[in-house]
């Protein structure tokens, strides 16, 4: 059993809740620009850490007038927006628990989320959603309001607190303390029915305070500010939101994600969040634009130098040949790279799965670090990061201050600090299973090298067992074929079997300019055994192959004639696959592979 801690640099607030953050900062610098707001126009309106104060001080009025009682749960389905971080904080401020609902989930889902959490209110963002939460009402007693935000809820509630005492309204703010319940985040689930993930004010100000002061070069530089694009559903999200207000660093909202781009250009964040399958997508277009430019091997020969750069840097010594050919290809390739991001970006955080070397590599390489940490809903976010001092690309980092990981006899990794949330909502037995002599129980795989880096190798009910007895991470073969601009989703399967395959499905963004430079006509669909298509999964097949033993490699793969995805029920809202799905729906596919 191996063992790593960190000791905690910070002191963490024992009284008050995330509320003081707003009401500080209002107090210290009202006129200190504390978001970004799209004007309509295609710029962005300030709104100063006063103003903020006051729209959350009107709406939580608005909250406690409708009857919002300390430690209620208010529920919120939105895309990303200002007005979700608003009312985050205003059910803050009425001393009730906010839970997040992800705007793309079903109607089953939202009863389950609604009934468990027993919420008594909820802001959903448009008709859509408040269609899907009427046809569910009737089987929700507890739930008194319903408010949409396309229909003007803000307003409404501000109206709604007109009469209520600026008294009263600091008297609820300060009823909650460290331990009192913050939030209610519903696991997105990619086994089973997902479960409430309780987390205090305290797990917040734990992760928080040291996250803050740790990326000190994220949050603390002169105009550093982000665009959140994920979804504040996902507490990879919320804990950046949070994390800005406590540091006071510019904030911007975007939902659009299709057009992404131009408002990175007018924002021009110094840093972003995302998961690691956006991070391959920027990799996959860039690649494909360039060689529909005809300029594919110059794109390929910058990719190679820029990830051979950083390998260096990791080394120690770069060569002369290797430094000269990153400066030519800084100028030809990597500012536009760098533009495409606004110009100002210099980090990037990934969080949620494994974002793999070669990405790593490359995007730092080109001037933008990429600092990949490792959390889950459960811990509050992160409990190991890798910063900017301190990097192994390919890790996710060491433990936070305050933080413990354990590796168990059977690999699994466990964790102990101040951000693992108290348990399961309404879900002792789970509680029970998750905690275990004061350590979480993450359900990973991993590593940790004698410097306190933790590398995650697979999740442990993930773990494959070939017939010869062969144990196989599939993520590590997963994560290098997905790098493929064509490949959109990998799914190694093998359990039992003689030998490792793949199921694979094929990027449809992608596929059409494919398609035109190979003479293709026709759909994806139509072109599952064309030669040239599956000659070009086989290439990112061997080079995946590469990094396993003979006994690990993938043998043999099937192309899927559609995609998976978050609306088909295959992927969850962070991108993750639901493995128990595919595996279901293409349990014919898997059997013909070992046909």
């Amino acid at each position: 059993m191996r063992e790593y801690s960190t000791p905690q640099t910070v002191t963490v607030p024992t009284s008050g809740n995330l509320t003081d953050d707003v009401v500080r900062n209002a107090a210290e610098a009202p006129d200190a620009v504390q978001f970004s707001r799209p004007d309509g126009e295609g710029g962005w309106a300030d709104v100063t850490c006063a103003t903020f104060l006051a729209e959350v001080s009107a709406v939580a009025k608005g909250l406690m007038a409708a009857g919002i009682e300390p430690g209620d749960r208010v529920a919120l389905i939105s895309r990303t927006r200002y007005e979700w971080t608003l009312l985050d904080y205003a059910i803050w401020f009425a001393g009730a628990a906010t839970v997040p609902i992800y705007e793309s989930s079903s109607e089953e889902q939202i009863h389950w989320i609604l009934s468990d959490s027993g919420a008594r209110a909820i802001v959903v963002e448009d008709a859509t959603h408040l269609a899907r939460v009427g046809s569910v009402r009737g089987d929700l007693p507890e739930l008194a309001h319903v408010w949409s935000i396309d229909s003007g809820a803000v307003e409404e509630i501000r109206r709604l607190g007109t009469g209520v005492d600026d008294a009263d309204l600091e008297a609820r703010r300060t009823t909650a303390g460290p331990a009192d319940l913050a939030t209610l985040i519903y696991t997105s689930g990619t086994t089973g029915r997902p479960k409430g993930c309780m987390l205090s004010h305290d797990n917040f100000q734990n992760e928080l305070c040291v996250a803050v002061a740790e990326l000190e070069r994220l949050f603390d530089t002169d105009g550093a500010s982000t665009l959140l694009f994920l979804p504040l559903a996902h507490v990879f999200a919320r804990i950046i939101q949070v994390g800005c207000i406590k540091a006071r660093t510019r904030l911007g909202h975007s939902a659009d994600i299709k057009n992404l781009l131009p408002q990175l250009a007018t924002f021009q964040p110094t840093f972003i969040l995302a998961v690691p399958r956006v991070f391959e997508k920027v990799f996959n277009t860039a690649s494909q634009r360039a060689t529909a430019d005809g300029k594919g091997k110059i794109f390929d020969r910058a990719a190679e130098a820029a990830i051979a750069y950083s390998r260096a840097l990791d080394a120690g010594r770069v060569p002369v040949r290797v430094r000269a050919q990153h400066a030519l290809f800084s100028r030809l390739v990597y500012g536009r790279l760098r533009g495409a991001l606004g110009g100002r970006c210099e980090f990037a955080v990934s969080g949620g799965a494994p974002l793999g070397d070669r990405l790593g590599h490359f995007y730092r390489g080109i001037g933008v670090t990429v600092l990949e940490g490792y959390g889950l809903t459960e811990t509050t976010a992160a409990l190991t990061v890798n910063l900017p001092e301190a990097q192994k690309v390919g890790t996710v980092g060491r433990p936070i201050p305050g933080t413990a990981v354990r590796i168990a006899d059977d690999g699994e990794l466990l964790f102990k600090g101040g951000q693992v949330f108290t348990g399961y909502w309404n879900n002792p037995e789970a509680t029970a299973e998750a905690l275990q002599d004061g350590w979480f129980h993450t359900g990973d795989v991993g590593e940790v090298d004698d410097e306190g880096f933790v590398r995650i190798t697979g999740r442990k009910k993930e773990i494959l067992v070939t017939a010869g007895g062969k144990n196989v991470a599939p993520a590590v073969l997963e994560d290098r074929v997905r790098a493929s601009a064509l490949v959109s989703q990998c799914l190694v399967v093998g359990d039992g079997q003689p030998f490792i395959g793949a199921l694979v499905t094929i990027d449809e963004e992608a596929f059409p300019a494919w398609a035109e430079q190979h003479g293709k006509s026709g759909k994806v669909a139509d072109l599952v055994d064309d030669e040239d298509l599956r000659a070009e999964v086989q290439a990112a097949i061997d080079e995946a192959n590469k990094a396993v033993s003979k006994a690990e490699s993938i043998r043999k793969f099937t192309i899927l004639p559609t995609d998976w995805t978050e609306e088909g029920g295959q992927v969850t809202p962070s991108l993750k696959l639901k493995r128990n799905v595919v595996m279901r729906e293409s349990r014919e596919e898997i059997a013909a592979l070992y046909e």
